[in-house]
């Protein structure tokens, strides 16, 4: 039997963190599908940068994964329906409450395993292991010119 495991997540500028929580879920299990968030269910912080299926295209390249999904645009819980897991695991610094999240399964009929995966250490001082920190970077060390913008990546289709 195939043990399907779930990571999700907005992974906008991959990074080093996106990399170890992705292969750290991975390990638990056969298959690793990855939600992709669309852009309107990012509330907890500032929306992404770049569009959904860029960011789907990017995780799917990333050897670990099995099949990158974009998430649903109105029930977060539909691809989860849809593949089935046996185990979910949430980033170590995700805002999704575990137990919110078993019950929110239960409520469904969905028997899965939640767990959180651990924090990647630092190798070293300045490495950047979130995104709001590397857009910061960027923003400190270029400006804020918005003609980067004007492509319409950040406001394109989700």
């Amino acid at each position: 039997m195939t043990r399907r495991v779930v990571a999700q997540g907005t992974f906008d500028l991959v990074h080093p963190g996106h990399v170890h929580y992705l292969s750290e879920a991975a390990e638990l299990g056969d298959e690793l599908h990855v939600i992709v968030a669309r852009r309107d269910n990012v509330t907890h912080k500032q929306g992404p940068v770049l569009d959904g299926r860029q960011r789907r295209d990017v995780v799917d390249a990333l050897d670990v994964v099995t099949k990158a999904h974009l998430g649903h645009p109105e029930d977060i819980f539909v691809p989860i329906e849809r593949i089935d897991p046996d185990v979910i695991v949430l980033g170590h610094d995700q805002h999704h409450d575990a137990d919110a999240v078993r019950g929110a399964l239960d409520a469904r009929g969905i028997d899965c395993e939640v767990t959180r995966a651990s924090a990647r250490e630092q190798k070293y001082d300045d490495e950047l292991l979130s995104t709001g920190r590397i857009v910061d970077r960027i923003i400190a060390e270029r400006g804020t010119d918005s003609s980067a913008a004007a492509d319409g990546a950040a406001s394109g289709p989700d």
